[in-house]
């Protein structure tokens, strides 16, 4: 079994691995480098998991979802971690990936204002500039999907400003670059670590806009049947397994083992894996971890096509995603 390493966060997918996956190797790409957000990977991972289903699993961190997604298309990674808003504009295009797990059945992402700022909710955020982690990651185009709800135009209303993510935010802050920022649970927590105390003005509906989930290369997924099913069984067995308050010690072990930085402070750990959690937990369990339903994927897709990230609605949505294999890797 390979033990995998988070990398770096690269600008490219240049580090990954070149040609086609053997058997049972899969690549996971993913658009940033913290473990605590791939809990489920990381507790199969190190409870051995994914080598009892005969797979190795390596992670690679990219500069955010358009890399990414970007990896998968050129057969550099057969499993990826995008954002909704970038994966739909991928398939717009005719990329050949699917959705397979939602990872995040609550929106892993947030509109914030400083505490001190005179701003309630998103229409005031006019004549403002609002911080974003990358130009074509996931929380772009949630911002603006709701400022556009709200009424306001980029470019004309707000702009964007890219100031990377969670410490580096911290400084568009300081500096008075940026007077509110697109932020994922992570990034609040960091800023909040660091003396920025942060007021969310998201609107309840956006609440439940699914966040990052995983997505595989179509022909990955039609080649490698027994690697797609054991991959997902461990992950599942993963998912389980990080949520059970017991195994908290020995989660925070396993984070350490592959990102150390993460854990360095236990109790900021330890409250970011709280919601975390919170956020991987589905809200109908009964239908089984990863499940995905049509009605949260045509809600994104009505607010990309009114906010403009999509040109018009996919001819076919439900194609996008597939539960085909929820039942099996939920199956005890």
């Amino acid at each position: 079994m390979r033990h995998f390493k988070i990398t770096a966060a690269a600008a490219t997918i240049a580090t990954l691995m070149t040609g086609a996956a053997l058997a049972g190797d899969i690549t996971v790409a993913v658009p940033n480098p913290s473990g605590i957000l791939l809990l489920p990977i990381v507790a199969a991972q190190g409870e051995g998991y994914f080598e009892q289903e005969g797979v190795n699993v390596n992670i690679e961190a990219l500069n955010g979802s358009g890399a990414v997604l970007q990896a998968l298309a050129a057969g550099q990674a057969q499993v990826g971690n995008p954002g909704a808003g970038p994966f739909l504009q991928a398939r717009a295009r005719d990329v050949p990936v699917k959705m397979i797990y939602r990872l995040n059945p609550l929106s892993s992402y947030s509109l914030v204002v400083p505490a001190d700022s005179d701003v309630t909710d998103p229409a005031g955020l006019k004549g403002t500039v609002i911080g974003i982690g990358t130009a074509d990651g996931a929380e772009a185009a949630f911002a603006r999907s709701i400022l556009t709800e709200a009424g306001l135009t980029e470019g004309e209303d707000y702009s964007f400003l890219v100031v990377g993510d969670g410490g580096q935010a911290t400084a568009g802050f300081l500096r008075d670059d940026i007077d509110a920022y697109a932020a994922a649970t992570s990034d609040v927590a960091i800023l909040n670590q660091r003396g920025v105390e942060l007021t969310p003005i998201t609107p309840e509906k956006y609440k439940t806009f699914f966040g990052n989930s995983l997505a595989a290369s179509e022909e990955w997924l039609a080649a490698n049947p027994e690697d797609v099913e054991g991959f997902g069984r461990a992950l599942v067995r993963g998912a389980k397994w990080a949520a059970d308050p017991a195994n908290r010690e020995k989660l925070i072990e396993h984070i350490a083992a592959e990102n150390p930085q993460e854990v360095e402070d236990t109790e900021f750990a330890n409250a970011l894996i709280d919601q975390i959690i919170v956020r991987q937990t589905p809200f109908e369990p009964e239908k089984g971890y990863g499940y995905q339903d049509q009605a949260a994927w045509d809600a994104w897709q009505d607010s990309l096509v009114a906010s403009g990230d999509l040109e018009a609605p996919l001819p076919d949505l439900s194609a996008v995603y597939t539960n085909e294999y929820i039942d099996a890797w939920n199956a005890e």
